[in-house]
């Protein structure tokens, strides 16, 4: 872990199980998916005044709570207090959401999936923008994921369905940058 701390400020790194990943930097799209999701899930909190928290990249999550293993999701929510420090999240967070690029799709398909799932995540969200669908693990260690699309509106079984996220909502501002790009 010392390795890790020692690395330069401005280089995002993960580290799962003692090999070091590179991380790039997250485009447009991603940014946009990433903000929208984390005001979407906030509002939920606040509204029903629940003392859940809202996390977004870059937060280390001290995942195994051992030094092998520190990773950024793009987006968690932590319902343990206790379990958050100044720096980071010492343990598994209730709820983790990655947001996938070509550079970390493999990492979060994969390797990323059976961490979260043995460290204890509940719920576990694959946003795939390219694709245009969501690949949602709930109830982990169940490793057969609901997929929806950018189209569906997607409960958060965290909240057992009481809050849902109208993806399409979220995926208009994406089709508004796109068309700019043309």
């Amino acid at each position: 872990m010392e390795d890790y701390y020692a690395m330069e400020d401005d280089v995002r790194r993960e580290l799962i199980d003692g090999t070091f990943y590179d991380m790039a930097s997250p485009g447009a799209v991603h940014q946009i998916l990433l903000l929208e999701l984390a005001v979407a899930l906030r509002a939920y909190i606040n509204k029903k005044k629940g003392k859940c928290r809202v996390m977004m990249a870059p937060f280390d999550v001290q995942l195994d709570q051992d030094n092998r293993t520190m990773v950024q999701p793009d987006l968690m929510v932590v319902c343990r207090p206790e379990i958050l420090t100044p720096k980071k999240c010492f343990g598994a967070p209730d709820l983790v959401i990655e947001i996938l690029s070509s550079s970390t799709a493999s990492r979060d398909l994969i390797l990323k999936l059976g961490k979260y799932q043995r460290a204890g995540v509940k719920e576990y969200w694959l946003v795939d923008p390219k694709q245009k669908r969501v690949m949602v693990y709930a109830d982990l260690p169940e490793l057969n994921p609901v997929v929806y699309a950018f189209t569906d509106t997607i409960p958060v079984g965290l909240w057992e369905g009481d809050c849902a996220l109208d993806f399409a909502e979220i995926s208009a501002g994406i089709q508004k940058l796109r068309a700019a790009w043309v």
